[in-house]
């Protein structure tokens, strides 16, 4: 950590929207790290993620802004409650995570420099795309610092005009949890004989991760011997879709709905999958190169220097690709063994919550030492 990145004990607004999985737990890293270095935090942002992430409970101070996942006529009463939660404080720097709570702090244009982590791409299109292209236009016009998650997000802020963009450190947020079940009762559960391979993958179902491409490939494996049963973790509005497909083509494709015990599910695996349009840092990608689990992914968004050569990488949306991709990796032991080793290497060259902590606070530093001398 550098001298004036150490040096650095200010007070900082960290602003998010609603959140039930990775930019939650990167702010709630964040504050704890910054709490930990001396600095005083602000927490803003709905009710429910003081009560999922436990802001508060780590020393933080937190203001409920109800920043709901899509814009609408909400979003006024959101600008007003974060304006009055910022109202009265010497903040030295409000940092916001995600394009909603980013849109929504440059809104209320605070005082201090606005710094804005964008985590996610927009995917949407038609007119929901045309206002979401609006929306990272202002932010990455408003902000004083852009840190992008990967790569393609920083090329998408300086796209679009913002003035200072790098990208951010993330660290990981989870850390290898050693299964509670063995391999035998994990395979149990979903009565595979020894021979049969298990391939799972876990995230919402969304059409984001196009799940109905892994979907089709399962049907393609049942010509195998034997076929391998693919499973996935997750809830969310595709489920019927799936569903439905996946009995019209008789494909070993099971929905488990939401799951708590991902590393024993990975213990039984001998194959991961990924199929996603985008995703940054994605959670489950980083716990299956931990517990040293084989995976194909979609070479997309930040996955590419996520996993770097510990994955068998292929295109978005190309069946015929995550059909070869899995078909030899399932023929081949010995190539499934050298990925299973390759996981925990790639792992340990992450950034770390202290990484990411010295990241932002040497950026506050820099932004409120050119504050100052613009003041002066």
């Amino acid at each position: 950590m550098s001298d004036a990145a150490q040096a650095w004990h200010g007070s900082v607004a960290l602003v998010l929207g609603s959140s039930t999985g990775g930019v939650g737990q990167h702010v709630a890293s964040l504050a704890r790290g910054l709490l930990a270095a001396g600095c005083r935090v602000l927490v803003c942002g709905p009710a429910a993620t003081d009560e999922l992430f436990g802001f508060a409970a780590s020393g933080a101070d937190f203001a409920p802004v109800e920043i709901s996942a899509n814009p609408g006529p909400q979003d006024s009463g959101a600008v007003r409650a974060l304006r009055k939660a910022l109202t009265g404080r010497d903040l030295d720097v409000v940092h916001a995570h995600g394009l909603r709570a980013a849109f929504v702090a440059s809104l209320a244009r605070p005082a201090a420099p606005l710094v804005v982590t964008w985590h996610n791409a927009v995917l949407a299109r038609g007119l929901r795309g045309q206002a979401s292209a609006l929306v990272e236009r202002i932010v990455a016009r408003a902000a004083t610092l852009t840190l992008g998650a990967s790569e393609d997000l920083v090329e998408r802020a300086k796209s679009l005009g913002a003035r200072n963009v790098r990208l951010g450190a993330v660290a990981s947020p989870i850390a290898f949890a050693a299964p509670k079940r063995s391999r035998a009762a994990v395979r149990a559960e979903f009565r595979l004989t020894p021979d049969t391979p298990l391939i799972i993958s876990v995230g919402r179902l969304h059409p984001q991760k196009r799940y109905d491409v892994l979907l089709e490939a399962a049907a393609r494996w049942r010509d195998l011997t034997p076929p391998p049963v693919v499973v996935v973790a997750g809830s969310g509005p595709s489920y019927m879709l799936l569903a439905q497909r996946a009995s019209e083509l008789h494909a070993k494709f099971y929905l488990l709905g939401h799951r708590h015990d991902v590393p024993d599910l990975l213990a039984g695996a001998d194959l991961a999958v990924i199929t996603s349009d985008w995703e940054a840092r994605q959670l489950f990608a980083q716990e299956v190169l931990l517990a040293g689990v084989p995976l194909v992914s979609t070479a997309v968004g930040g996955l590419p220097g996520l996993v770097g050569d510990a994955a068998v990488l292929i295109p978005p949306g190309d069946i015929d690709a995550l059909d070869t991709a899995v078909r030899e990796l399932l023929a081949d032991p010995a190539k499934r063994a050298d990925y299973a080793a390759r996981g925990p290497r790639q792992a340990a060259a992450w950034p770390t919550e202290a990484d990411t902590v010295a990241d932002v606070l040497a950026a506050y530093a820099s932004l409120t030492t050119a504050a100052r001398a613009g003041q002066g």
